[in-house]
């Protein structure tokens, strides 16, 4: 429970408040920034899934589609790497391991010779693993303007998956 006083709760006051206090503060927000380094790698990953989708398609309505796509997933790799600075935190700006081994599972499953309607399934899968991963994130403990961005995040990749089903059709 509490690591640093062997699980048990030690109360020592300073002038200002109780230490207690200040370790719930940073424990709290230390799960804040985790959450959105979480969704912050999603969207690194959403980010090269796009390039390699990019590269591939000949389409270029589809192609412009997912650029846009792709541009949204920059501008929420921004405010969230930026709020997560503000409130103290270090925001992980790379793929990781689990971003590493996701693209060598997507470049495997497209294959080389992938369609249109393939690329496509593919890319609106990975989005739906985004809203997923928002979902997540917003079910857990986070402040009121965290809930906000990762809520507006959500809706977005709400939106970019139904952007990329109408390419279906």
């Amino acid at each position: 429970m509490f690591p640093q006083t062997g699980g048990k709760i030690k109360l020592i006051y300073t002038k200002s408040k109780p230490l207690l206090r200040r370790y719930k503060k940073v424990t709290e927000n230390n799960e804040t920034i985790q959450s959105l380094n979480k969704l912050l790698q999603g969207e690194y990953m959403a980010v090269e899934s796009f390039n390699n989708f990019i590269s591939r398609i000949e389409d270029e309505d589809v192609k412009q589609t997912f650029k846009e796509v792709q541009k949204q997933h920059r501008e929420n790799i921004d405010k969230l790497a930026s709020y997560i600075q503000d409130i103290g935190g270090r925001a992980e700006e790379n793929l990781g391991m689990k971003g590493i081994m996701g693209e060598i599972k997507l470049n495997i499953d497209i294959g080389f010779n992938a369609d249109k309607e393939e690329i496509i399934k593919k890319a609106i899968e990975g989005e739906t693993k985004g809203v997923n991963m928002a979902e997540k994130v917003l079910r857990g403990n986070l402040d009121e303007k965290s809930r906000d961005i990762a809520g507006e995040i959500l809706h977005k990749d709400r939106m970019s998956v139904d952007k990329l089903k109408s390419l279906l059709n």
